[in-house]
């Protein structure tokens, strides 16, 4: 039966693990590695890793660094930072990960997706949108490059192109929300929920269990997704790799169902 998944989300530089908050700067909290060891042991929903450089430095997947994280997973994984091939992807999913995310090489080519989808399966396709308020405006548009190109593209038209080309999953991360820690864009998630029909997962914005618990209450069957909220503990942001027992995840869900 399908449920709503949660789904810690680490971002990797330099192969450390990093936070960010709305894309700038990045603070250093840990070897990837030891995080998901730990979270193995917390019997994690799902996994994503994002290479937040490798796009930006035009360099290609680091096969070497994704093998080892492979290959510590006990959870399904989803890796992305700087897919641009079908060749890149098919490599990636052999080493055993099950998910490929992409993110400016959709923006640069759409049917890009449907190619690697025949290469891998759809269900192993993730676009990622990352999307920001224009400045003095109500309207939503999808940059790249860790927030530092505008497309002008509009997400919820670009969720139906994603769609429409061939992925299995949309990932929308919120970067004004990102590393703030006040709550998902429950507006902003809607918008695409109400134009898309395949999976969806959001980050951006999770500060607590209750605010996954408001995604889950709003919307269904989601993917929850939250970095600092699974990294940090307490007011003083101490790192501390967390995450929900499976009686507080199981409460989680039916309080939103309620």
């Amino acid at each position: 039966m399908l449920r709503p998944r949660i789904i810690p989300c680490l971002l990797v530089r330099d192969k450390g693990l990093v936070k960010t908050v709305k894309f700038d700067a990045g603070k250093y909290v840990g070897d990837p590695i030891n995080a998901v060891r730990i979270f193995n042991e917390k019997e994690v929903d799902e996994l994503i890793v994002l290479d937040i450089d490798a796009t930006t430095q035009g360099v290609g997947p680091d096969l070497k660094m994704i093998e080892r994280l492979a290959a510590e997973c006990r959870m399904p994984f989803c890796y992305g930072g700087g897919v641009k091939t079908v060749e890149q992807a098919s490599a990636i999913i052999s080493l055993g990960v099950e998910k490929v995310a992409i993110s400016s090489a959709l923006v640069e080519e759409p049917m890009l997706a449907t190619r690697i989808a025949e290469k891998i399966g759809r269900q192993s396709v993730v676009g990622v949108m990352d999307v920001k308020k224009k400045r003095f405006s109500s309207r939503h548009e999808v940059w790249t490059h860790n927030a530092k190109t505008n497309t002008h593209l509009s997400p919820v038209e670009f969720a139906q192109t994603l769609e429409k080309h061939g992925v299995g999953e949309i990932v929308v991360n919120a970067i004004d929300h990102d590393g703030v820690m006040k709550g998902y864009d429950l507006d902003l998630i809607e918008q695409i929920r109400n134009v898309t029909t395949v999976p969806m997962s959001v980050l951006g914005g999770a500060g607590s269990l209750a605010d996954i618990s408001a995604l889950i209450r709003r919307f269904g069957i989601i993917g929850a997704g939250a970095g600092s909220l699974f990294v940090f503990k307490g007011s003083y942001k101490a790192v501390l790799i967390n995450y929900p027992t499976p009686k507080e995840r199981e409460a989680l869900v039916r309080a939103a169902r309620t």
